[in-house]
This record gives structure tokens, C-alpha cells and sequence, in this order.
């Protein structure tokens, strides 16, 4: 870029707080940008609870719960 003496050389000084925003900007998921889900929905979201590993479930074992009458 030329200066003139109407417009010296910039030294990019202002240029900090830009690329503060624009890495906050970077930093949201690309999913998140286009598809925002909306705040309170999110507060309702279950949380997931542990589960059996696949395959570990034992089919011959007898059933817990109330006995059948």
C-alpha cells in the first residue's frame, strides 16, 4: 500500500480489537452459526446417563422387576 502525505502509511495499530472479534467468531462452531439451537431448549436437554457396552447384555438371566401373579 502507498501513503501519501494525506494519508500516511498505517501501522495497524486498531487492527487488534478486529482480530479479537474475529478469532471470538472463529472459535464458534460452524454448526452453531448457521443452526443456532435456542437457549432455553437447550437448559431442557437431558444429560445422557451411562449405559451397557453393546454385546454385554445377558439374555438368559432372569428378569429383575415385581413377580408375575
Amino acid at each position: 500500500m502507498t501513503s501519501t502525505p494525506d494519508a500516511p502509511e498505517h501501522d495497524g495499530s486498531d487492527l487488534a480489537e478486529l482480530r479479537a472479534e474475529i478469532d471470538e467468531l472463529q472459535a464458534i462452531p460452524h454448526e452453531e452459526v448457521v443452526n443456532p439451537l435456542p437457549h432455553s431448549l437447550e437448559e431442557r436437554e437431558p444429560e445422557a446417563g451411562p449405559t451397557d457396552a453393546i454385546g454385554s447384555e445377558d439374555w438368559d438371566a432372569p428378569e429383575e422387576g415385581p413377580a408375575d401373579s
